[in-house]
């Protein structure tokens, strides 16, 4: 660890809990505890030489020992890691991919009546050209036949 190690002890009334860290963040952290128990009075610097010397031999780990006695410190057992992930993690997981299915399934059938009112649209215009066609090519015709019945 980097800098001086200090030895920092705290208490849950049955066990100390000691380590050597830098810091008290570090030392809280050690502990993996997120509230400040050296402002609340819980944990505190020791000056102890044979609990420091039995700390700064194994820095930044969680030593134990019963409350209150001399007995030699114990290696703190870490907790089990869990298996695989949180019935949190997966249920989250199983909710986004439902949303995302949903998402999905109402992009496709956007797309399909999108596509439904193009070729409707595309129909009716071809429709309005022909009538447009069959107008102009009469109104040509009447026009001619005009235009003929002049020069006559």
């Amino acid at each position: 660890m980097a800098g001086r190690l200090k030895v920092f002890v705290t208490s849950d009334g049955l066990t100390d809990f000691v380590v050597a860290a830098s810091s008290r963040p570090k030392a809280l952290a050690a502990w993996g505890v997120r509230q400040d128990l050296f402002r609340e009075g819980l944990a505190h610097e020791t000056d102890d030489p044979k609990l420091a010397a039995e700390a700064r031999a194994r820095p930044g780990e969680v030593l134990r020992r019963p409350a209150g006695s001399r007995a030699a410190l114990a290696r703190l057992k870490p907790p089990p890691k869990p298996e695989g992930p949180s019935k949190a993690a997966l249920r989250k997981a199983a909710e986004l991919r439902a949303r995302l299915a949903a998402l999905e399934a109402a992009h496709a059938e956007a797309e399909t009546a999108f596509d439904q009112a193009r070729r409707e649209l595309e129909a009716e215009a071809a429709r309005r050209r022909r009538r447009t066609a069959g107008r102009r090519d009469k109104l040509s015709a009447a026009l001619e036949a005009a235009e003929r019945a002049l020069e006559t």
